[in-house]
């Protein structure tokens, strides 16, 4: 298979705890081929395979979930959610299983994006396809009744990185790219929940980590199209705590101590840029929580705090949000 002809590297960013990910996002697909929709609840109305590029490309497609009873009688928030998988695996319906009930709240639609991964094009291909499809959701607001000023994004490792590039990018017009027909929208985002992504492509090979992030076969290296020290110009355009300004969307950091494969002082450079700014962040520690793959009660904690902050930001209800720390239980 195509994928695993890319090295040791590939088991990097993905080699998740079966139970932390199974539980929460489902699991990780190396197959080019993404699986049929998975099942939802009966309260939800699934749309698959949206393409929201004007193109054929299987990768450019969304899902759109919307409760076919609404909590309210206005337009929806939505949640968006970007899969992990190095940037060269994975698939939008792994976050289904986890995006689903925000949707059977009645309060939330939902959508996770698919993106072209490494093999089909180098960076920035991968923030122009995220930013192309929330222009689309914002260009068919009226038509699915959403609501365009209030669009979360949630990621997972590799997606981690795309939704904290959203976060920080809104007014960078070289990594908006020109994909689809609705130019006019904005790809800005309300708020970003980044669990365990990259943030600075120039540091992350300085830390520990079981992936050599510097050498020309790291997930990275592949994705920029050349290793990080030999372009360090485009690795720093795919960092993105190299475009944080006081204007970004409030931020959710969740992060193991022990991660061995995006290593945890990613999420303290981000959090302290951000904060030295003036944006709202809060880092959630998972002290020797690993790569997402977290122990029953740390999850819980976790998934708490991702359900408080999107109705914080997206439903205006009153919730503090500070750095913590929780310890990882036995997974």
């Amino acid at each position: 298979m195509r994928l695993l002809s890319r090295g040791p590297a590939i088991v990097g960013m993905v080699g998740i705890s079966v139970l932390g990910w199974v539980a929460v996002f489902g699991p990780v697909s190396w197959s080019d081929a993404e699986p049929p929709p998975p099942s939802v609840p009966d309260s939800v109305e699934a749309h698959w395979d949206l393409p929201y590029a004007e193109t054929e490309h299987p990768r450019q497609r969304l899902d759109l979930l919307l409760p076919k009873e609404r909590s309210a009688d206005k337009p929806l928030p939505v949640i968006v959610g970007v899969h992990g998988g190095a940037w060269m695996g994975g698939h939008k319906r792994e976050l289904i299983g986890f995006l689903s009930p925000f949707v059977a709240s009645g309060k939330y639609a939902v959508a996770s994006i698919g993106y072209r991964l490494s093999q089909d094009a180098i960076w920035p291909a991968q923030i122009h396809d995220c930013k192309a499809a929330l222009r689309w959701l914002r260009g068919n607001a009226h038509q699915y009744g959403l609501d365009p000023n209030r669009m979360g994004v949630i990621g997972v490792s590799a997606g981690g990185h795309l939704v904290a590039m959203l976060g920080t990018s809104g007014d960078v017009k070289e990594l908006e790219g020109d994909l689809g027909k609705y130019l006019d929208q904005s790809s800005r985002v309300t708020c970003v929940v980044d669990l365990a992504g990259p943030t600075d492509f120039l540091t992350i090979g300085d830390f520990p980590s079981q992936i050599k992030h510097n050498s020309d076969a790291s997930p990275e290296a592949l994705l920029l199209g050349s290793a990080i020290p030999d372009d360090k110009a485009k690795a720093r355009q795919a960092s993105p705590v190299n475009f944080v300004t006081p204007d970004d969307a409030p931020c959710l950091l969740l992060h193991g101590t022990e991660d061995p494969l995006v290593p945890y002082p990613q999420a303290v450079e981000f959090r302290d840029a951000l904060r030295k700014v003036g944006v709202p962040v809060a880092l959630i520690t998972i002290q020797d929580g690993g790569h997402v793959g977290f122990g029953k009660a740390a999850m819980i904690t976790v998934l708490k705090q991702t359900r408080d902050f999107f109705a914080a930001h997206l439903l205006g209800e009153k919730a503090e949000f500070q750095d913590m720390t929780i310890p990882n239980a036995a997974p």
